[in-house]
This record gives structure tokens, sequence and C-alpha cells, in this order.
């Protein structure tokens, strides 16, 4: 079963933010083969959702307020590592990032740029597209809201 945990950017301890980076460079560099600037400057602004099987991160988004990413509050950066992804547990870090914008933001609009082979993954979740697709980093991408 997976612990989540909500912390603040200065909240994560620094094996914590390693791990964080560790974890989205395995997957969205290297598993991807993108070649992107992960840390971006907004981490900084993010609340970050961690979720620990046997005290190590296997599974992380980053929330937004809105005006921080988008208009409305934003869900990015969702991982899961590699070895884990059979336990679904992109629907437990997606279910914990939405009641965190709940709790955190008191907000229920949430926009998201999904890519787009996982689209039926966030229909999933109540998120609709929203427009048409669009490259992100040489990746197909669209928008999706979920109010």
């Amino acid at each position: 079963m997976l612990q989540i945990k909500v912390k603040a950017f200065d909240e994560l301890s620094v094996h914590e933010l390693y791990n964080i980076l560790q974890l989205r460079s395995e997957v969205f560099v290297v598993e991807q083969n993108c070649v992107y600037q992960d840390v971006d400057g907004k981490d900084e602004k993010a609340l970050h959702i961690l979720g620990f099987k046997h005290d190590k991160i296997v599974a992380y988004a980053r929330i937004f307020k809105p005006g921080d990413y988008f208009e409305f509050s934003s869900i990015g950066r969702v991982v899961v590592h590699l070895n884990e992804r059979d336990f679904k547990y992109g629907y437990d870090i997606m279910k914990a990032s939405i009641e965190a914008i709940k709790t955190h933001f008191n907000e229920s609009t949430i926009r998201l740029s999904a890519q787009l082979y996982l689209k039926n993954f966030y229909n999933n979740l109540g998120f609709v597209e929203v427009g048409e697709s669009y490259l992100e980093d040489d990746i197909p991408h669209i928008a999706m809201v979920r109010e």
C-alpha cells in the first residue's frame, strides 16, 4: 500500500528532493528518451505529493494553486516508478493530488497537460480534453480539465 505525504518545497528533506528528481529523470528523461529541463523553477511554488512504499518514493506529482502555473489549479509531473506500475499507484497519487487541491487550495477545477497516450487514464479520473493535441518537448500532449 502506498503511503501519501503532502509537502511544501521547504519541507522536503534533501534525501526526498534527490529521490523526486531521480525518479522524474529516470522516467521523463531516460525512459521516454526526452532531453528537456525538468528542474524548471516551479518546484518551489508547488506542493509535492509523495507516494512512499517501504520508505522509498515510488510515485509522485506536484500541484499548483490557481495562477501559479495555469489559470486554474493544476497537477503536473505525475510519475510512477517503472517497477511499480502494476499496482495502480498512478490512480492513488492522482486521487491524493485532487484531494490535496481541494484541501489546501479550496478548489475543484483542475487543469493538466497530459501526455496523449495517457488520455484514457485521466478520463477515468474525471478529466476531459480541451482543444487539440500539441507537442510539448516533442511528445504529443493534450490539455485536460476536471470540474
